[in-house]
């Protein structure tokens, strides 16, 4: 796949529509990122050495010159540069923690081996099992990060600003190569953005009553979906490349919105009475997790007919869910 960066523009905002966002993009070179096949950049192997990088080199030169360096299970990083560095980040100099960082935001990579962590001055990307954090990159005060999502365990991440000294605005979601440590790609909204998922091939920005589909080659805007409030961002995707499906909140208190792209067909499914807590698709979009804010059940529906499977009465007294996976071992 083709990421196309351009030089810093932003395209003409369109004054009639409050939610309409700019694009932006950085320089004239085309990115060349061939995502199915990325090696990972955070992974529990050994450590390879990657030839230093000048700061004039193409972005395409840097994709070309794989293999990016692999995370080992060394002391955590803290890289507080936003430059090129002179070596491998693997190798990079370590400084230890002047300030305890606040914790801001969770999000599982997309076959959930290990999750990011949004603080107050950066990020920080830990492994599941054995759990260990094996990245770190500090920006320092002001590095504030609300939102931080990972595509899979490659250098490409997506980040939007918070906390109380935010690195950017909370209404833009910044594209990240943690490989370049700068950003390739911004997208601007004129309200809070609540919300981010990835893909290979498409990009999702939840706002608080809309959210948008990009193509990830060129951001472009490829669909816009209404939902009822959403100030939790709720959004999920499948993950499988021969198919694409979203869910969403739809127009209707408990009511979940499936869309299947490559049927363009649209399921809405009343999940619950009250209102929806979360969901989880599975990596293929074909089963549905969901719960509501009463916290008492958790239903399983098939998400091309809207049936329900199954109903799990989770606690006798309500829980406060905030995230749910699927285990496909289970289903």
């Amino acid at each position: 796949m083709k990421i196309h960066v351009y030089t810093k523009t932003s395209l003409a905002k369109q004054e009639d529509n409050p939610t309409q966002h700019n694009t932006t993009k950085y320089n004239t070179t085309s990115l060349l990122l061939d995502l199915p096949h990325l090696p990972p950049i955070f992974n529990s192997t050994q450590n390879q050495n990657l030839p230093s990088e000048s700061k004039n080199t193409s972005i395409s030169t840097i994709i070309e010159s794989i293999p990016f360096p692999i995370m080992s299970h060394t002391p955590p990083q803290a890289l507080d540069s936003e430059e090129p560095a002179s070596e491998s980040a693997a190798t990079a100099a370590q400084t230890p923690d002047s300030h305890a960082a606040t914790l801001l935001h969770l999000s599982f990579n997309q076959d959930s081996g290990c999750f990011a962590a949004a603080t107050d001055r950066g990020f920080r990307i830990y492994n599941c099992d054995p759990f260990r954090e094996i990245f770190r990159r500090d920006f320092g005060p002001g590095g504030g990060v609300g939102l931080v999502h990972m595509l899979f365990r490659c250098n490409i991440l997506a980040f939007v600003g918070g906390g109380a000294d935010p690195r950017y605005p909370p209404n833009k979601v910044m594209i990240w190569d943690d490989h370049q440590s700068r950003c390739i790609g911004e997208l601007s909204f004129r309200s809070e953005v609540k919300g981010v998922r990835l893909r290979r091939d498409r990009i999702v920005v939840v706002l608080a009553h809309k959210i948008f589909v990009y193509n990830f080659s060129d951001l472009k805007v490829l669909h816009q979906i209404e939902t009822i409030a959403n100030p939790k961002g709720l959004c999920d995707l499948s993950h499988v490349s021969a198919t694409m499906v979203l869910v969403c909140p739809g127009l209707q208190k408990g009511q979940v919105r499936v869309e299947h792209y490559a049927s363009k067909r649209t399921k809405f499914i009343m999940a619950h009475d009250s209102r929806i807590a979360c969901f989880s698709l599975t990596h293929d979009g074909r089963l549905l997790a969901t719960a509501s804010s009463k916290g008492t059940l958790i239903r399983l529906f098939n998400t091309l007919d809207g049936s329900l499977l199954q109903e799990v009465n989770s606690m006798s007294f309500p829980l406060s869910l905030f995230c749910s996976r699927i285990n496909l071992r289970c289903c």
